[in-house]
This record gives C-alpha cells, sequence and structure tokens, in this order.
C-alpha cells in the first residue's frame, strides 16, 4: 500500500489544504505543536474511522474549533489499485454526523462501518494491527517493550494471522461442547420413546382392531344396497332430463341454422362483386408491365448488353463499379500525396517564416539586453555610491556612542531603566509632600489650642496637654520634611536630566538600525544590480547566436517549400485525367441502374397483375365452397324441423318426477347409516393409531440410537479437530518466532552503535531476552531509555519484514510511518535511525513516512512535507518539497 495524497478541511489545527506523497522516504518537518502527528491521524481516520480515535477522544474532537463540519480524503494505492476514501463529519448540538465513500475501479463502499471492514479486508489488518505494526506513534515508542509477555503474544499472533486459528481452536472446543449438550438431550428423547413404546404395547391394540373390522363391513354392505338404488333412480333423473335438454337443444340450432343460410347467401353475393374489381385491377397493372417493358429496351440499346437480364446487368454495374473503385483510389492516392506535398511546402514555409521572425525577436531581444546590461551597470554604480553614503552615515551615528556609559544595543534598556528611576523619584517627592502638608496640619491645629487656653475637645485647661508638649517636636518635623522635599525634587530633576540623556542614546541606537537595515538592503541591491547586469550581457550573445542559426535556417525551409509545390503540380495533372475517367464510368453505371429499375417495375407489375388474377381465382374457390355449406345447411334445417317430438317429451317429465320422489325418500335412510358407519370408523382408526403408534415408537427408538451414535462420532471429530488447530498454531508460531529472532538480532544489529550486547533471544512466548557479551542476560525494560528506543524500533521493523515476506509471498505492506523516532536517540544513534531507513528501503518497504525536526533525517528524505502554524490564527498550514541532493530541499508545489 501507498499514500498518494491527503486532503483536509477544518482538521484539528488544519484549515484547508492538501499534499502528495511518493515512494520513498518522506519526513514531515515542523516545530513541536505546528500538526505534525495531526497529518498522521488524518491518514490513520481516513482508513479506519472512529476505531483509529484514542480512548476519550471523540469524533467531535476532530472538528476544527469554532467550525461545524470537517472533511478528510485520502487516495492510496494498494496491489496496483487506486481507491480513494473520503470521510464527513458535521457537528451539531448533540451529536457528529458520519458520511463515509470509498471508490475504486470496480467498487464503490458507502458506509463508515462498510468501509472500514473493506478496508481491515483489503490490508489484512485492522486499526489495531495497523498501529502495532506500520504506524509507530508518538509516545508509543516502547508500547511492545512494556507489553506482558501474553500481550506481545496476543499482538503479534493476530498480525500474522495466528489468532484465527486460536479463534479456529475455540469453535472447534465450543462445536464440541455444543455436540456434548446435543448428545445429551438426544440420550433423553431415546430414553422418554423407548418408556412410551413400552407403555404403548401394553394396551393390545391389535385385538380391538380386528372386532371393529368385522362390524364396519356389515354396515358397508347395507349402504352399498341403498346407496346402488339411489344411483339407478339417478341416473332414471338424468336420462329424462338429457331428453328434455336436448329437445331444447335442437330448437335452439334450428334457429342458428336458419340464421347462418341468410349469412352465408349474402357472402356468396359478396364474393362475386370482389371478383369483378380484381379483374379490373389486373388488366391495370398488365398495361404499366407493357410500358416499363418498352422503356427497359429502349436504355438496352444504350448499353453493351445483350439481354436485359437482372443478373447480367448487375454483374456489369459490379465491373464498372470495381473499375471506378480502383481510379477512385488512385485519385484518393494522388490527392493525399499532393496534400502531403502541400502540407509539407506549407510547414517549411511557415517554418522559414517562424525562423525568421524568431530570428529578428532574438536579434531584438540582443539589443534589449544589451542595454539592460548598460543600464544595470549604470544602476550598480549609483547603488556603489549609496553604499558608501550609508556607510559614512552610520560612521557619524556611532559616534554618539563612543564615550556612552551602554553600547546601542544596551539603549533601549537603558532608556527604561532610567524612565523607571524618574517614576521612583517623582514617586518619593509625592509621598515627602505628603507627609509635610500632614505634619503642618498638626502644627497648625496644637497652635490654636494654645491660642484658646483650653483644650476644644475636653474643656480642661491646656497646660500639661500631650498636643501642647510635642508642638516643637512637630515644628522640628516641618522642618526636615521640607528639606526632604528639597531633595525629592533635585532628585527628581536630576533623573529627569538622565532619562533625557537615555532616551537621546536610544533614539542613536534605533538610527543605527535602522541605517544597518538600509545599509544591508543597498549592499543586496549592488550585488543584485552587478548579477543582473552580467546576466544582461550573457543573454544578449546568446540570443545574438541564436538569431545567426534561425536565418541559416529560414533559408533551407525556403528551398525545400519551392522543391514539394513543383512535385504537387505534376501530381495534379495526373491527378485531371483520372478524374474524366471516373466521370464516364459513373454516367455508364447511371445508365445501367436506370435499366435494372426498369426491368424490376416491369416484373413487379407483372406480378402484381398476376396475384390479382390468383385471388379471383381464390375467392371463385371459396364461392364454390359457401355453395356446397349452403346445400348442407339447407339439408339439417329440414332434418331439425322433423326431429322435434312433443310425446317423448311429455314421457320424460313423467320419469323425472318418479326418480326425484325415490331419491327424497331414500336420503334420510342413508344418513342413518352413514352415521353409524362413520362411528365405528372412528373407533378403528384410533385402534389403528394406536397400532401405527407402536409401530412409529419402535421406528423413531431406532433413528435416535442411530443418532446417539453418530453424535458419538461427531463428538470424537470435534476433540480431533481441536487438538490440529492448537498444534498447527504451535507448529507456526515456533517457525515465526524463528524468523523474527534472526530479523530483530540483523535490525538491532544495524542501529545500535555499541558493542555491549551479544544477542536478542525470543521465545515461542514471545518473551524478549537481551544477552551481553558476557554471557549474562537482561530484560527489555532494563535498558535505558535511548536503548529501549532502538530496541523498540528494530523488533517493529522485524515484525514488518516479517508480515511483508511471510504472507503468500510478498505482500503489498502498508507505508511504515513513524512518529517522533528520535526522542530518546543521542546524535550517533539518529544516524542509525537514518541506516536503518534506508535498509527497510532496500528490503522492499516502497513508502516510509517519518515525522521528526532533526536535520539529519531531514536531510536523507526523498520529500520534505513542511507544517506551519500561524499564530494569529492558531491554523497549520502543509506543503511538500522534493530534495534535489542532501540538505538541499527545493519548493514543490502540490
Amino acid at each position: 500500500m501507498r499514500v498518494d495524497r491527503v486532503g483536509l478541511r477544518n482538521f484539528k489545527p488544519y484549515g484547508e489544504g492538501a499534499v502528495s506523497f511518493e515512494a520513498g522516504v518522506t519526513v514531515v518537518h515542523g516545530v513541536n505543536g505546528s500538526g505534525k502527528s495531526s497529518l498522521l491521524e488524518a491518514v490513520f481516520f481516513a482508513l479506519y474511522g472512529s476505531s483509529a480515535l484514542d480512548a476519550g477522544v471523540t469524533l467531535a474532537d476532530l472538528v476544527r474549533n469554532g467550525e461545524a463540519e470537517t472533511e478528510v480524503g485520502l487516495t492510496f494505492t494498494h496491489d496496483a489499485t487506486e481507491y480513494r476514501v473520503e470521510r464527513r463529519l458535521r457537528r451539531y448540538d448533540d451529536r457528529v454526523d458520519h458520511d463515509c465513500t470509498l471508490s475504486g475501479p470496480e467498487v464503490t463502499v458507502e458506509g463508515a462501518s462498510d468501509v472500514e471492514a473493506f478496508v481491515t479486508d483489503l490490508l489484512r489488518m485492522d486499526a489495531d494491527a495497523f498501529v502495532n505494526c506500520a504506524y509507530v506513534r508518538q509516545g508509543e515508542v516502547n508500547k511492545l517493550i512494556e507489553a506482558s509477555p501474553r500481550e506481545r503474544r496476543a499482538t503479534i499472533d493476530d498480525l500474522l494471522q495466528l489468532g484465527r486459528l486460536e479463534e479456529y481452536r475455540d469453535r472447534a472446543g465450543e462445536a464440541r461442547l455444543g455436540v456434548e449438550d446435543v448428545r445429551s438431550e438426544w440420550r433423553g428423547r431415546l430414553s422418554q420413546v423407548e418408556d412410551d413404546l413400552a407403555e404403548a404395547e401394553a394396551e393390545a391394540p391389535h385385538e380391538r382392531v380386528n372386532d371393529l373390522e368385522t362390524e364396519l363391513a356389515g354396515i358397508e354392505s347395507e349402504v352399498d344396497r341403498y346407496e346402488a338404488n339411489r344411483e339407478e333412480a339417478r341416473e332414471t333423473l338424468a336420462e329424462a332430463e338429457r331428453t328434455l335438454a336436448e329437445s331444447e337443444e335442437r330448437r335452439e340450432e334450428l334457429a342458428e341454422v336458419e340464421s347462418t343460410v341468410t349469412e352465408v347467401e349474402a357472402a356468396v353475393a359478396e364474393a362475386e362483386s370482389s371478383r369483378e374489381d380484381l379483374a379490373e385491377r389486373a388488366r391495370e397493372h398488365e398495361a404499366r408491365a407493357d410500358d416499363h417493358d418498352e422503356r427497359a429496351r429502349s436504355l438496352l440499346a444504350a448499353t453493351d448488353l445483350d439481354a436485359a437480364d437482372p443478373d447480367g446487368i448487375a454483374e456489369r454495374r459490379a465491373e464498372l463499379a470495381d473499375e471506378r473503385g480502383e481510379i477512385q483510389e488512385r485519385i484518393g492516392a494522388l490527392g493525399g500525396e499532393i496534400e502531403a506535398r502541400d502540407d509539407e511546402a506549407a510547414r517549411h514555409e511557415t517554418a522559414a517564416e517562424e525562423a525568421a521572425e524568431r530570428a529578428a525577436e532574438r536579434r531584438a531581444r540582443a539589443e534589449t539586453a544589451r542595454t539592460e546590461a548598460v543600464d544595470h551597470r549604470e544602476r550598480a554604480e549609483e547603488a556603489a555610491e549609496r553604499v558608501a553614503e550609508l556607510e559614512a552615515e552610520r560612521e557619524d551615528a556611532a559616534g554618539a556612542f563612543d564615550d556612552a556609559p551602554v553600547a546601542p544595543d544596551g539603549a533601549a534598556a537603558h532608556r527604561d531603566e532610567a524612565r523607571e528611576a524618574v517614576e521612583d523619584a517623582r514617586e518619593t517627592l509625592r509621598e515627602r509632600r505628603s507627609e509635610l502638608e500632614r505634619a503642618r496640619e498638626a502644627v497648625a491645629e496644637a497652635e490654636s489650642l494654645v491660642d484658646a487656653g483650653n483644650c476644644p475637645a475636653c474643656g480642661q485647661p491646656v497646660e500639661g496637654s500631650p498636643h501642647v508638649a510635642a508642638l516643637d517636636e512637630r515644628r522640628e518635623r516641618v522642618a526636615e520634611l521640607a528639606e526632604a522635599v528639597d531633595s525629592a525634587e533635585a532628585a527628581v530633576e536630576s533623573a529627569t536630566e538622565r532619562l533625557a540623556a537615555a532616551t537621546e542614546l536610544a533614539e542613536a541606537a534605533a538610527r543605527l538600525d535602522r541605517l544597518d537595515e538600509r545599509l544591508a538592503s543597498a549592499r543586496e541591491t549592488l550585488t543584485s544590480r552587478r548579477e543582473r547586469a552580467e546576466t544582461a550581457a550573457e543573454r544578449a550573445d546568446e540570443l545574438a547566436r541564436e538569431a545567426d542559426g534561425l536565418v541559416r535556417e529560414a533559408a533551407e525551409g525556403e528551398r525545400a517549400a519551392r522543391d514539394a509545390r513543383e512535385r504537387a503540380e505534376q501530381k495534379r495533372a495526373r491527378l485531371g485525367a483520372l478524374n474524366g475517367e471516373r466521370a464516364d464510368l459513373s454516367e455508364r453505371m447511371t445508365t445501367l441502374d436506370d435499366l435494372a429499375d426498369a426491368v424490376t417495375a416491369r416484373d413487379e407489375a407483372s406480378d402484381a397483375a398476376e396475384r390479382l388474377r390468383e385471388k379471383r381465382a381464390g375467392l371463385a374457390e371459396r364461392n364454390e365452397e359457401r355453395r356446397e355449406r349452403l346445400t348442407a345447411l339447407r339439408e339439417r334445417r329440414t332434418s331439425l324441423r322433423e326431429a322435434v317430438d312433443d310425446d317423448r317429451v311429455e314421457r320424460a317429465r313423467a320419469e323425472r318426477e318418479k326418480a326425484e320422489t325415490y331419491l327424497d325418500r331414500v336420503g334420510p335412510k342413508l344418513d342413518d347409516l352413514h352415521e353409524r358407519r362413520d362411528a365405528v370408523r372412528d373407533r378403528l382408526a384410533t385402534a389403528r393409531d394406536a397400532v401405527e403408534r407402536i409401530e412409529s415408537l419402535r421406528a423413531t427408538a431406532e433413528r435416535l440410537r442411530e443418532r446417539v451414535a453418530a453424535l458419538d462420532d461427531l463428538h470424537g471429530e470435534a476433540e480431533e479437530l481441536e487438538r490440529l488447530y492448537g498444534d498447527l498454531r504451535a507448529e507456526l508460531r515456533q517457525r515465526n518466532v524463528s524468523t523474527l529472532e534472526r530479523m530483530l538480532n540483523e535490525t538491532f544489529a544495524l542501529v545500535y552503535e555499541n558493542d555491549a550486547y551479544a544477542r536478542i533471544e525470543l521465545d515461542d512466548d514471545y518473551d524478549l531476552t537481551v544477552v551481553q557479551k558476557d554471557g549474562e542476560t537482561l530484560a527489555p525494560d532494563q535498558l535505558s531509555g535511548g536503548e529501549r528506543a532502538l530496541f523498540n524500533l528494530s523488533l517493529r521493523c522485524a515484525i514488518y519484514r516479517l508480515l511483508a515476506e511471510g504472507i503468500d509471498g510478498t505482500a503489498p505492506m502498508p507505508p511504515l510511518i513513524l512518529d517522533e523516532p528520535t526522542v530518546f536517540l543521542d546524535a550517533g544513534h539518529v544516524s542509525r535511525l537514518a541506516a536503518l531507513v534506508e535498509e527497510m528501503r532496500d528490503l522492499g518497504v516502497a513508502q516510509t513516512v517519518i515525522v521528526s525536526h532533526d536535520e539529519e533525517l531531514v536531510g536523507a528524505a526523498d520529500a520534505l512535507v513542511t507544517v506551519e502554524k500561524d499564530p494569529t490564527t492558531n491554523r497549520s498550514t502543509v506543503r511538500r518539497r522534493e530534495t534535489t541532493a542532501l540538505g538541499a530541499p527545493a519548493d514543490a508545489d502540490d
């Protein structure tokens, strides 16, 4: 299988985009969080739908935030056949609709479940098997190592289709248990039937059958006598009714015969009138036949035929047609040759004109290129002058930092520090001024109390009041705070001056940055203009050389065109003579066609006249038949009139009445006898049923014995089949373990650069053991993080190889997908990983997809898919680049 193209719309972080994949190694590259793994998840989801989702992830989580629906389209090739899967999710308040379609050359599958089943059958692996074999997901690099031997055995057995054998063994075991249940049931049935048989035989039903058969014979003899008499009465009644019915039928037949006589007489008259019309029409056709015969003789004289025979006419016309066909073929051939020569001449003329035009165009472009080269050189000189000016201006601007306390790159930070110092000084000044204001208010309050002589709050004398005692201290505090305010104001002024100086330095640094940018741009412009001048000069020389070659090409085309025109004129002369011969033959064929038409018309008119005469004779024959029938009808009418007998009718009515009276009396007697007979028959049937039941029970018991014996045999076969599947699974597992161990050691030796381990052993239960050089053993989970990563990758690749080589020969496997495989690897082992990827390619892995930002893997890729995320919209985009050489990617539009 090969992934060809993935299209996304609103899938996780992606907006809308698509990317193609080719055979070989493709690296998906991008910074962390850009959406690289989501691209692989889209491929996995397209193949397996909801089965590809991790636990706790829902279909709604796949739809980009703020969007109502998402679409994923995957084109892949499997076993040389291309398939297309399209999945569409639409999110509603309480549900997500999932539409899915898979299409191929001869198949269309609709519905998420059906598509997943089709893909599982096509790839011979479900979603879990796909992950365990071909898709090493991010964070699951140690999955198979950390799994228990039982889990690892189940995973690998399922991948190698051995799980099917275990399933078949379980089915055989279930079948054996089922047979045991059925056998127990049939044994119970047999026991019940044998009990019923013994009970039925104890009732002796055979004697009762003999007694009832004797009684029934006497009753049936009496019933037979009465029924014979009743049957005789019924026959008498039927004979009387037949006599009466025949009399009525004769009367009806007489009326019908009289009506038919009238109809036949009218038909005879009508036929005689039609015969006269047919005679007139036959004479008209004979006259037309004479006219056509005269025209045929006239046309015959204009031909070279001896007689107007249709076969001879057709034969002669065919000869002329063959002659005309031969001439026509020659005309067609000459026409084709003339056309070919004309086309050849036109092509040469056109080529000559185009060559001349291209030569003129090349000279004009060469002149333009020379002008451009001069212009670019002049503009390059201007650019060089501009570079010199900017360099001088930058040197002048850099002088501002000669005695500065900071370098240009620290000027902005220095200005920010100065600004913070000004703010701190101003905050200190505001605090000192606030404290001074509060101190002055306290002094004023104390002085007002002293002037009043009493405390305005309590009315006591002021002498000894704490407000008065602290007055001198407060006045000293006011003086101190006033000095502090003056000092703070000076600090603000000094900080402001430093801020102004720092601001000037920051502006100078910004000016230097702008000058650096302009200088870099000017230097780039200078280089570009010099390169463009050189390119334009080279292009002018090349165009001049091309123009000289085109002039020579135009002259050769003109000579070839003249030669072709002369050959065409020679063939036109021959074409005129052939056209004359064809016209003469066409005229002679037309005369033969007219002659054939006249002969045909003559024969058709004669045939029509003959048919009319035959039809007239047929009418005469039918009229003769009608007259014969009319005679027979008249005789039948006379016979029917004589056959009607009234006395016989009266006798038949009397016999009918007598028979009906007897039948009315015999009915009740027979009903009584029938009732007695039915009662005896019922008792006899019951007795016979008892006898038959005994025979049936005996036959049933025999069948049940045979059935139980067959179930015993079937139970033994089920046990044997269960053992067979178990033995076959063990044998195949042993064979796969040996091959897998060899491939695992080959792969691990390729990717692990240290020399600490001798080999890896794999037992029949897929339990892994690492053997060191000194013979000591380690479990895989005792390896370092990087070693476990390499171990797991080796195991995954070995399983992949075993699947690819071990299922019906070489199998069309899915691509090998590695999501961030270098997380735990040092630089040396990353190189080994690149070698492993190349080794898997040599072993037949047609397509490998790696998600990584490691530059060594990027450089080793055949194609590079870059994933980027826009920080403003949080939307990911993807584009593909081919790698023309290691480390030299080139953009490729997708």
